[in-house]
């Protein structure tokens, strides 16, 4: 039963920062982002079969690849997402089309690694893959709060912001 529950978290999970990254997101760098992930990360901890039972060594060789791999998505995930500073301040974010190669290529090399450890009859939960998951959103996590807090933000003058009644400006050109 707890496969199901590692199946169902995993889908959701995905299925949210996949919808998300395409979509311009405000960011706020002193959110606690590192939660999400430390929350994957114990429920895949929390599984007695991690490892393969027959198998350690090439069990753990297999995992560590797959971390590797998360660790590497996330880093590619994070460096080609496109980051900007509206007039207000505000930063956003939004993934471009190379993250969509980085994930294509982080879902191949997994399913290799997964095809890998079948063919030496190595036994894969879907902890390891929710660990996995946990190490690409936490480090995409880190590298974007670093990368926003790295920004020199400065909101434009007050004149620009607003007309002097302190009314904003519209948001499109207005025909003379």
């Amino acid at each position: 039963m707890a496969w199901l529950v590692n199946a169902l978290l995993i889908a959701a999970v995905a299925t949210l920062a996949i919808v998300r990254q395409f979509r311009a997101v405000r960011v706020d760098a002193d959110r606690r982002w590192w939660v999400l992930p430390g929350i994957l990360a114990f429920v895949a901890l929390r599984e007695p079969h991690l490892l393969g039972a027959d198998q350690h060594t090439a069990s753990a060789a297999i995992l560590a690849a797959d971390l590797l791999v998360g660790l590497a998505v996330g880093t590619g995930w994070a460096w080609t997402t496109r980051i900007w500073v509206e007039t207000d301040g505000a930063v956003w974010t939004k993934s471009t089309k190379a993250s969509v190669v980085v994930w294509t290529a982080g879902v191949g090399l997994r399913a290799g690694l997964f095809a890998c450890g079948g063919m030496v009859g190595v036994h894969q939960g879907s902890s390891a893959l929710v660990l996995a998951l946990a190490a690409t959103l936490l480090v995409r996590s880190g590298i974007l709060t670093w990368r926003v807090k790295s920004l020199h933000r400065t909101p434009a003058p007050a004149s620009a912001l607003t007309y002097g009644d302190g009314v904003p400006p519209s948001p499109w050109k207005e025909p003379v």
